[in-house]
């Protein structure tokens, strides 16, 4: 019986044992990801769709099952910026971002893609991310970047930003907001902006993201930059205001009574299991017609909420005697600010006159907790968790493959898929969303000194005291700070020179990445789609090269060696001999162009007595194959023409022998090699 090797299934006994000078070097490293970690992590929950502390959620458990189950001792995983905006992109359809609805299906989705991505890993299924090819991840990055860089743009003028199935009409939307910048959140988050550019540029060794959320946090708090207001709609004076507040609340109470009866419709046909089919036809028909009057009546209360937030209003007095105008309509000689409606619920208005910060953040752990499994909800998020799992896995394991040619270790793609693919069963459970791996983090990882994965261990442990105690000092972090942070971190994988490269090494692999850039701008928010295209036509380019392999007639180069005859307009060696190279495996994907390649050599050559075929390029022959050869050779028998073989590897001679090609092409027709083909056929046809 095998014995198991115990370091296969518990990764992390490799750290073992430890010395002292490793334990100081992965506690420093540790402290050092961990003053990263926490506002980026934070931000990129917001990216999410996620209220901004569900990111500590992702940071805590995660990344240290990563590190222990992983195989790369460096690897810091956690909430990245690509794999934050596809999940926004896959949940905004489905649920409104931040509400129970969406933080419930993005814990649902985590956990799918933890499962496909542990899945993966067990089959040994590794290589499967080869689907996702360089060029395409190199259109996908570049555009994703954009799109992260463009959806803070909003946050960072102070002004509203509808979420649509059109992501380039809302940022048109924030474009045609400009005069509306709200100008003490612009100055906000572009001051921290230059101040992490200005720290990365001149003293890179301190935690320049800290150090400009720690600075912008506290003058938020100085200045009291968050102005926040509830009040009650029976405040609002202008009749106009009035009617449209009134309007948009009954609208709403009416879609909620939908929503119940759509509830009901669905229990009566689950009910109806046994009715006739006229019956179950009838309540079918009341289901899509209660479905079609609710989305014709969510999309009429979105728009007049969207006229509701474009309103600015003005608040004169306080408490009891507060009065709600439209700017512009308060008594002459009062000034009762700017505000903007937020929230419009049960409780009032919620009124915001200032920036928007963070906010309270529950302190504790997270509740260790199943996601509540629904299968319709999984066939919705199926397709883009196996996006994600395949994306987030590329992302991480081509940065554990180049800290590992630094440190001259070996990585194992599929111990990666499992250790990945746990953390984010671990961010699920831990009510958080999909993780990866980070390249920024890994870089400040590995440039501290770090040996092992303990330092992610150590990562954890800081975030897990931070969620039990310093929560408290994140409330008045600017959300424009946080959007500051994300345009930082992303702007370094806009990176349009490697579009060009790719163009310029092979032209199906710039149309792949041109595609998948283009794609994935176009169909944003749903970058799923935009990633599955460039997929698509990468693979139909791939398969087109090899239904079309290089085939020509060759002819003796005055150097002395063989060069294609119409390459290097050479004249031909005999009419009546013809070599012809074939640099492609024999498959069924290109049998009829390899057909096609020996009938264009011989009418090209008429009078040729005899076709060479030099195959040292042939790696691979299937029953296609092998019968298209046994065919050609026998057609061109047929009419005084020989067919000859050179160079097959060995591979390909053991599939022909077992087929028995020798009863149609006899012994002498093969040679080892095109140098002893050539001499011997020449001399006895040239």
């Amino acid at each position: 019986m095998k014995s198991i090797d115990i370091k296969k299934v518990l990764p992390f006994l490799s750290w073992f044992p430890f010395s002292g000078v490793q334990i100081r070097a992965d506690i420093l490293a540790g402290v050092t990801v961990a003053l990263v970690l926490v506002p980026q992590s934070m931000a990129y929950a917001q990216l999410a769709g996620m209220p901004a502390y569900y990111g500590l959620y992702a940071s805590f458990l995660p990344v240290i099952i990563g590190a222990m189950w992983g195989s790369s001792q460096q690897l810091s995983t956690g909430p990245v910026a690509i794999v934050a905006l596809l999940s926004a992109s896959a949940l905004a359809p489905l649920a409104a971002p931040g509400s129970e609805s969406f933080i419930a299906l993005a814990i649902l989705l985590a956990f799918l893609v933890g499962a496909i991505q542990i899945a993966l890993g067990l089959f040994r299924l590794g290589a499967i991310v080869n689907l996702l090819s360089h060029p395409v991840i190199i259109g996908f990055t570049n555009a994703a970047a954009i799109i992260i860089a463009l959806s803070q743009l909003n946050k960072l003028l102070g002004v509203p930003m509808e979420r649509s199935d059109n992501f380039l009409v809302d940022i048109s939307g924030v474009a045609a907001q400009l005069g509306d910048t709200h100008l003490p959140t612009l100055l906000m988050g572009g001051s921290a902006l230059v101040l992490m550019l200005l720290l990365k540029r001149y003293l890179p060794k301190l935690p320049n993201v800290l150090i400009a959320v720690a600075i912008a946090t506290l003058v938020s708090w100085w200045i009291g930059y968050e102005r926040n207001m509830v009040i009650t709609p029976d405040r609002v004076v202008d009749s106009s205001l009035q009617n449209l507040i009134q309007e948009h609340i009954d609208k709403r109470n009416r879609l909620v009574e939908l929503e119940a009866e759509l509830g009901k419709r669905r229990d009566e046909l689950m009910q109806a299991k046994t009715a006739t089919r006229e019956d179950r036809a009838g309540l079918e028909y009341q289901l899509e017609m209660a479905e079609s009057r609710r989305d014709e009546l969510a999309r009429d209360v979105k728009s007049h909420f969207k006229t509701l937030r474009e309103t600015r209003f003005s608040v004169i007095g306080e408490g009891e005697q507060a009065r709600v105008y439209a700017v512009g309509s308060a008594p002459a000689g009062t000034d009762g600010g700017t505000w903007r409606l937020q929230k419009l619920d049960k409780a009032g208005m919620r009124l915001s006159g200032g920036g928007q910060v963070v906010g309270a953040v529950p302190p504790g752990l997270p509740s260790l907790t199943l996601p509540k499994l629904s299968w319709q909800d999984i066939t919705n998020l199926l397709s883009a968790a196996l996006v994600i799992a395949l994306v987030a896995f590329m992302e991480a394991v081509s940065i554990a493959k180049a800290m590992a040619a630094k440190t001259r270790t070996r990585i194992d793609p599929n111990q990666e898929l499992i250790g990945q693919g746990l953390a984010n069963l671990a961010s699920g459970a831990s009510q958080g969303f999909p993780v990866s791996g980070s390249f920024s983090r890994s870089a400040v990882n590995i440039n501290s000194g770090a040996v092992t994965g303990f330092s992610s261990v150590v990562v954890g442990l800081l975030i897990l005291v931070t969620l039990l105690f310093l929560t408290g000092l994140l409330y008045h972090l600017p959300q424009a700070v946080l959007a500051a942070v994300i345009m930082l971190a992303v702007v370094g994988l806009v990176n349009f020179g490697a579009l060009g490269h790719a163009w310029q090494t092979h032209r199906h692999d710039g149309i792949a990445a041109m595609a998948t850039f283009i794609s994935t701008l176009a169909f944003a928010p749903h970058l799923d789609k935009g990633i599955l295209v460039g997929a698509v036509i990468a693979i139909v380019l791939f398969l087109r090269r090899r239904m079309r392999p290089r085939g020509e007639i060759l002819a003796q180069h005055p150097d002395g060696g063989l060069a294609g005859m119409d390459t290097h307009q050479l004249p031909p060696m005999s009419q009546n001999f013809v070599p012809v190279r074939f640099d492609g495996e024999l498959t069924f994907v290109n049998v009829t162009y390899f057909e096609d390649i020996i009938l264009e050599a011989l009418s090209r050559f008429p009078d040729a007595k005899a076709i060479l075929l030099i195959g040292s390029s042939i790696n691979e022959i299937d029953v296609s194959g092998e019968e298209k050869l046994r065919e050609v050779a026998q057609r061109l028998e047929k009419i005084g023409v020989k067919l000859y073989v050179s160079g097959l590897k060995r591979q390909v001679m053991e599939v022909l022998e077992r087929t028995h090609i020798h009863e149609t092409m006899a012994e002498d027709r093969f040679f080892r090699s095109k140098d002893r083909a050539i001499p011997t056929l020449m001399e006895k046809y040239g």
